[in-house]
């Protein structure tokens, strides 16, 4: 089977085009694939098929650990260069199907992609998050004995994000944190959890654990949760730089809580490696 390795600033992919719709990957396949030691390596696996009602691609995306992720920011954008290349969508904006609904992607003339990412919600039955009230901007989460409680800004960007603002971001323990808060009993489908430091109204620094893969250089949904707490809870402009350990993304909103604008990021998108994976060495045995 023909893949190709793609990152959006270290968030790295596994793609797969299946024109025919009929290739399926189940969990145990897809973390053998990703494991960095005795796999191709990489945070995800995306299948890339032709879209449904309307859309012109569909994105089936798959966790390292073989969960269903709803939503990638990363991921969408490194579909859209990757179906170009492959010809399996023609023109710079492509509609794609997901998880977390329609989603519109378009290539800049720079290389880079934009990505209409939908809006921001914030009913916490949604996120989902167990919390009173009609949003979850401000909640206390008990990441157990072993931590402090931490106040979160919940929301959900198609799939649940929990935004913790920091002091200084790089002197957070993420493996020890993000792993506490994501399986927290008031998230009942988990959670990505993000530790941003606030710069300045225009830009913002974030570290990232993301649900199902771990620590990450990178998130792009992440990216923009945090963008979008940042504009509420800490005066923040409508257009803000995120910037994550494997560099830059460029987000914009100027919603409100009441306004269901979409967010829209845009970032850069590389190709590392094409080749050949035989599946029967993944499928039902050891990598």
């Amino acid at each position: 089977m023909r893949f190709a390795k793609y990152h959006g600033i270290g968030n790295d992919f596994v793609m797969v085009a299946d024109p025919n719709d009929e290739l399926g990957f189940d969990a145990d396949t897809v973390a053998r694939i990703c494991d960095r030691r005795f796999g191709v390596g990489a945070d995800g696996v995306i299948r890339v098929a032709p879209g449904r009602d309307g859309a012109d691609l569909l994105m089936d995306y798959v966790n390292s650990d073989g969960s269903l992720g709803e939503m990638c920011g990363n991921g969408i954008r490194c579909l859209a260069i990757f179906a170009r290349e492959e010809g399996l969508a023609s023109g710079e904006q492509m509609k794609v199907e997901t998880r977390a609904g329609m989603r519109v992607v378009e290539i800049l003339s720079d290389g880079r992609v934009r990505a209409e990412m939908g809006p921001p919600i914030f009913a916490p039955a949604d996120i989902p998050i167990v919390a009173d009230g009609p949003n979850a901007l401000d909640v206390e989460v008990d990441p157990g004995p072993d931590f402090i409680r931490f106040q979160v800004a919940a929301l959900s960007m198609g799939n649940p994000h929990a935004v913790i603002f920091v002091d200084d971001a790089a002197a957070v323990n993420v493996r020890s944190l993000g792993p506490a808060i994501e399986t927290s009993e008031v998230f009942p489908s988990k959670t990505n959890v993000e530790f941003v430091q606030v710069r300045s109204p225009e830009r913002i620094e974030m570290r990232v654990w993301e649900r199902g893969s771990g620590e990450t250089l990178a998130c792009g949904t992440g990216a923009c949760a945090a963008m979008v707490a940042t504009r509420l809870l800490r005066d923040g402009a409508s257009r803000q730089i995120v910037s994550l350990p494997g560099g830059e993304l460029d987000v914009e909103w100027d919603g409100s809580l009441e306004d269901e604008s979409p967010v829209y990021m845009t970032g850069p998108v590389a190709k590392s490696f094409d080749g050949d994976l035989d599946l029967s060495h993944y499928r039902g045995g050891t990598s």
